[in-house]
């Protein structure tokens, strides 16, 4: 089981481009965990191509935070350093697969750890949700890490 891991901290404001159309977004508390299924969603559609295929049936969630059992597993120190994680429907603990699935396969947003970057960052929110999904899935379908910033430039660039 693997993650993305990154630390940060803070709060602001977005531009979020959906469908084609610009949405500016203001925030005077920070965006809700449905805001984060809004745009994950449509991150999920925009995928590219080669990670496209692994999300057919990939249901994304949002969590504040890891649980402990994960923040355990993984060895976290703090639980702001995880951003994302992908797991399997076949698996029935870290490293240990069924043969067949039993679960759909899940990849899980971490909300305060994504917007402690966004706003270290700076960031718009919608691009910076689509790059750790792109990050996440990269990284547990074995692409490249030269490949995984090739996917997410590109991506990044078509939604100009």
């Amino acid at each position: 089981m693997r993650g993305i891991q990154v630390k940060g901290q803070g709060f602001g404001s977005n531009t979020v481009s959906l469908s084609n159309k610009q949405i500016i977004m203001n925030f005077s508390v920070p965006p809700s965990s449905d805001d984060f299924e809004v745009m994950a969603e449509e991150a999920q559609e925009l995928l590219p191509e080669e990670l496209a295929e692994f999300s057919d049936d990939l249901t994304v969630i949002v969590e504040e935070f890891p649980d402990e059992v994960t923040e355990q597993d993984l060895d976290l120190e703090d639980p702001y350093e995880l951003l994302a994680l992908y797991k399997s429907g076949k698996e029935i603990s870290p490293g240990v697969e069924r043969k067949s699935a039993n679960d759909d396969d899940v990849l899980v947003l971490y909300r305060r750890p994504i917007l402690d970057m966004w706003c270290e960052s700076g960031d718009d929110l919608g691009v910076l949700i689509r790059h750790v999904m792109i990050e996440e899935l990269g990284r547990h379908f074995d692409f490249s890490d030269d490949e995984i910033s090739e996917m997410a430039e590109r991506h990044y660039q078509g939604m100009l």
